[in-house]
């Protein structure tokens, strides 16, 4: 697995069905900023996308939308069927600019979910502000021309000085 982060502004991305999985997973992408293109499980034409997920749908019609969509080069993933994900989800938590993913490479979503519930507790709805608060630093510093060496030392010395770590 590849953890990445990627930019939804940049991406045209779907969900074909029409179920409570569907939904959800419209929802994740919303919050995570995407315009997501709803689509059913058979639709006549894939429209340029580059990430389709698939949800809701009996094994044999996901299989069909997958190898369809996989053939016009767009990446799929099919709800609790890994064998025909190019991609997993992670479980997500969101703080602002602060994410945090958990992977099990879809061997226990359920796991991932409880080790992320676990470190919900750690990261607190507080931290979308510290973010936002050492993302202005770091454009300020930026500005003055600091190094990336620099700015990484600059970080640590504001994490120490806050105690947000300790």
């Amino acid at each position: 697995m590849i953890p990445i982060t990627l930019d939804p502004s940049r991406l045209r991305l779907a969900v074909a069905g029409a179920g409570s999985a569907a939904t959800r997973r419209l929802g994740l992408l919303r919050a995570a900023g995407a315009l997501p293109l709803a689509l059913p499980i058979a639709p006549a034409r894939l429209p340029g996308l580059d990430l389709l997920w698939i949800a809701d749908a009996d094994a044999a019609a996901a299989a069909a939308l997958a190898a369809t969509a996989r053939a016009r080069g767009i990446l799929v993933n099919v709800e609790d069927r890994p064998e025909l994900c190019d991609f997993r989800n992670a479980a997500e938590l969101r703080r602002g600019d602060l994410l945090i993913a958990v992977s099990t490479g879809g061997a226990s979503p359920g796991l991932a979910g409880a080790i992320r519930d676990r470190i919900a507790a750690w990261f607190g709805p507080e931290w979308a502000e510290r973010v936002a608060e050492l993302g202005a630093r770091r454009r300020a510093w930026r500005a003055e021309g600091r190094s990336l060496p620099e700015l990484a030392r600059l970080t640590a010395a504001a994490l120490a000085e806050a105690g947000w770590l300790a």
